[in-house]
């Protein structure tokens, strides 16, 4: 049980690094390529890089089973990584990092209202805490507090709400896979539908030919399908398994250090709007989950 609690917190420093530093591979990407054709080129890209070990992993799979692990790839990669994408053409890096750590509160909704996990004391306060540093965010559009919703902060709310579901049906209802059977599944069978995207409805081509820094863009977004995509949901699955859920989805405590970094780093401003709207993000997310 030690070795396992020693795992699952390297795990979870690895991945907050990994995750927290996909948020700035997804501005550098956005520099080129729209966000259809972003989430597209992460998908093919993954899904190239961890063929080999679904076609390794398909004798473990019973035909019936194909559905739990498109439904998997579907909430938990692909239709996030169009979320994300375009959340991101209206919101900075870091304030896009901030509001992913909402996933453990919706790890924990999900779990109550569909998996019959219970909630403890401070939950429901944690939960209210947290959404209220998600509207305050929401209200501020980089430079300051703004008096109008910003609908692409909700984009994220929504990829949040899907990752806490995932999370959830991982446990519950495919508990006897490994993790690298679960990622490489998933991805598989997602990627064909990221290839008819990138290929047949996007001009991913043209712009690799015509337009200037489109290849280092590329670049960033091959680092960021193989590691934030393929390695990190290996790690991620992994660290479900032996891991709950909540736990697992507590990765998003660090991710927002890493995120705001990289941020502040490349020019982004930082208000004291966004430091109160992340603690109170933070702070109900940890309320929430204390024991």
């Amino acid at each position: 049980m030690n070795e396992n609690r020693s795992t699952a917190f390297f795990l979870l420093i690895v991945l907050s690094v990994i995750w927290g530093t996909s948020f700035i591979l997804i501005k550098k990407g956005l520099a080129v390529f729209n966000p259809v054709e972003l989430a597209a080129i992460r998908i093919s890209v993954a899904g190239l890089v961890l063929l080999p070990l679904a076609w390794v992993k398909r004798k473990e799979v019973q035909l019936p089973e194909y559905k739990n692990f498109l439904f998997v790839g579907l909430i938990g990669i692909f239709v996030p990584a169009f979320l994300f994408g375009v959340a991101q053409t209206r919101l900075d890096s870091s304030l896009a990092g901030a509001l992913n750590s909402l996933s453990p509160v919706w790890a924990l909704i999900i779990g109550a209202f569909f998996f019959k996990q219970r909630f403890r004391g401070y939950v429901i306060l944690g939960i209210i805490i947290s959404f209220a540093g998600a509207m305050l965010l929401s209200l501020s559009r980089g430079s300051g507090f703004n008096v109008e919703l910003n609908p692409y902060a909700y984009l994220i709310v929504l990829a949040c709400a899907m990752y806490g579901a995932n999370v959830n049906f991982i446990k519950f209802n495919i508990p006897h896979h490994g993790s690298v059977t679960i990622t490489s599944m998933a991805v598989a069978v997602v990627f064909p539908l990221g290839l008819v995207i990138l290929f047949g409805f996007s001009d991913f081509i043209t712009k690799l030919q015509t337009v200037p820094g489109a290849w280092m863009a590329l670049g960033y977004l091959t680092i960021l399908a193989v590691m934030s995509t393929a390695v990190a949901n290996l790690l991620f699955n992994k660290l479900i398994k032996i891991q709950s859920p909540v736990f697992a989805a507590s990765v998003t405590y660090i991710m927002p250090l890493v995120s705001v970094t990289w941020g502040v780093l490349d020019g982004e401003v930082l208000q004291a709007i966004h430091v109160a709207a992340m603690t109170l993000i933070l702070g109900g997310v940890y309320l929430a989950n204390r024991k």
